[in-house]
């Protein structure tokens, strides 16, 4: 690929692991003009958006079809190969690697550490959604156990369900006001006839000739908040059993180093590899770091964010003399003070967020049951828009502020005034603005009527 020099560029880049975050940085980078190479251990590229997320939340052909954009792009994918195990990092340097981008995600399920967690029939969450999403079928019986109350425990109960469990229990050691998953999750997993039970906690797993026949759990109560505010489960010392067929972990997730060399990296207490904030490079210079194995399990888009960064990193380290932080989106944020605001907001529309349709047809199916908004759910989320200001807004007007000479190469904008612009006479702008002013004054005086 031609890139913004006229000509692309040679520097070879290795990226470890083909989930959001590495794949992320392939296209970046690749974007630039760089040949990209994608290592990952797995049989398929897509990480935990391929192999951890059920196709009834996020359909595999949409993912394929953006790895082939990638490859379209010159990157290239090298599969079921494991860095550290099937090649070195020292050996990619010798054949011209000169920057790595290590993605390995967080791809191995917490331990339950209980007394018969190695029966047959008990699985780690993680595990278990590679194997279905890998086109398996593992047999887990008609009595499933999910143990936790996160977004994969939901993932894990509604795939039990499609593969044929008749009772699942979802076993959370909290209470429901304190359930971690996603209310809608939730909600279809209840739809869907998953049971939940609170306030429990997995004690010791029960079997007979080696496979899972009960799980004992203790009944727990809510204690002190933690440092986070949460209460504290703290067990009663009383106990009940519940039959079941399979047991399946979704209480965390850890990194799976294999054979890498994690003491060249460094890592904290956690397992979790440790690197600049801003910049993503790690104890060792050539090396950056993103993703979950950096910041444990997070959201996709989070992963994402960080291989665009890793890829800004990665095209200044590889050019002498380059600094890896002026420019950088330090990504300060400050919240709204809705308490000191300057304007009255208890008056805006409080028009409700459309949600979308189920379509019942492919209810308990791996194909994904909701259904995109009408034209109407379209039209009224779009009218949920503020729409504060009677100014024009005009994305290609340049104002001279000179913010877009620091974000590009140094000396590739030049500013130089061309001519003048000036807004509206304000006498005109309420006449401009009066009819939207007038539907939403509507809208309120319905809403608060409809209260």
């Amino acid at each position: 690929m031609v890139n913004q020099i006229g000509r692309p560029y040679t520097e070879k880049i290795a990226v470890i692991g083909a989930g959001p975050a590495g794949m992320s940085c392939a296209y970046y980078l690749a974007n630039k003009g760089y040949p990209v190479t994608v290592f990952d251990r797995n049989p398929v590229p897509g990480g935990m958006l391929v192999l951890g997320i059920p196709s009834f939340r996020l359909e595999k052909d949409v993912l394929n079809a953006e790895i082939d954009i990638l490859r379209e792009m010159g990157v290239e994918f090298k599969c079921g190969v494991e860095v550290g195990k099937d090649v070195t990092i020292q050996q990619l340097r010798d054949e011209g690697y000169k920057g790595f981008y290590l993605a390995i995600g967080a791809q191995k399920s917490s331990p339950l550490n209980v007394k018969g967690d190695d029966l047959q029939g008990v699985w780690g969450g993680v595990e278990f959604l590679r194997e279905v999403n890998l086109g398996a079928r593992p047999d887990i019986g008609k009595k499933c156990a999910v143990i936790g109350g996160g977004n994969v425990a939901m993932d894990v109960c509604r795939t039990a369900v499609r593969l044929g469990a008749e009772e699942t229990y979802v076993l959370y050691r909290r209470s429901e006001a304190e359930l971690p998953a996603d209310p809608d999750e939730v909600r279809e997993a209840v739809r869907e006839g998953v049971k939940f039970r609170y306030l429990v906690a997995p004690a010791e797993i029960i079997g007979s000739e080696g496979r899972v026949r009960q799980i004992m759990v203790e009944l727990m109560e809510l204690g002190e908040p933690d440092a986070k505010g949460r209460r504290k489960p703290v067990g009663t010392g009383k106990y009940e059993f519940i039959d079941v067929d399979s047991v399946i972990s979704a209480i965390g997730q850890t990194v799976d180093w294999g054979e890498l060399d994690v003491g060249a990296l460094k890592t904290d207490k956690r397992g979790l590899a440790q690197a600049d904030a801003l910049t993503y490079q790690s104890a060792q210079p050539d090396i950056f770091v993103g993703g979950d194995v950096l910041t444990g399990p997070k959201f996709a888009i989070d992963a994402i964010a960080a291989g665009k960064e890793a890829a800004i990193s990665l095209h200044r380290f590889v050019h002498p003399g380059q600094t890896l932080t002026m420019g950088r989106d330090r990504r300060v944020y400050r919240e709204l003070d809705k308490e000191h605001a300057l304007v009255s907001l208890g008056g805006f529309d409080t028009d409700r967020r459309q949600e979308p349709g189920y379509n019942e047809a492919k209810a308990k199916t791996f194909s994904d049951a909701r259904v995109t908004f009408t034209e109407e759910q379209v039209r009224r989320e779009c009218a949920r828009c503020l729409g504060c200001g009677a100014t024009k807004v005009d994305e290609y007007l340049c104002i001279g502020c000179g913010l877009c000479t620091t974000k590009c190469k140094f000396d590739a904008i030049k500013l130089k005034k061309v001519r003048d612009w000036h807004a509206g006479a304000f006498e005109t702008m309420p006449i401009k603005v009066a009819e939207g002013l007038v539907k939403r004054t509507g809208k309120i005086i319905r809403n608060n009527l409809n209260k």
